[in-house]
């Protein structure tokens, strides 16, 4: 269990990591980027290790990267010159 933590930590790390590298001007600070990738990896472990039990470690660290990713899809901010406009109803 904290072999399957520390690993989850570091893979949120690390995808954060490069997500701050990829995509700075749509992200916000760096230290949320890096906050919010560690704690949805380890959210994620803990939500997939509780639901599969033990002796699960990759599937283990595949829900912590897959919760990881979709809490940092939530931080990234529209680009500047794409902006969608409602058309009317009529």
């Amino acid at each position: 269990m904290l072999l399957e933590a520390l690993g989850s930590a570091l893979l949120g790390l690390a995808l954060a990591w490069a997500a701050g590298l990829r995509m700075p001007h749509r992200l916000p600070s760096r230290a949320l980027v890096l906050a919010t990738g560690i704690t949805g990896a380890l959210f994620g472990a803990f939500i997939t290790h509780n639901a599969l039990g033990a002796g699960h470690v990759l599937a283990t660290l595949v829900g912590a990267l897959v919760l990881s990713a979709a809490l940092l899809s939530l931080l990234l901010r529209p680009t500047r010159g794409r902006t969608h406009q409602l058309s009317p109803n009529p």
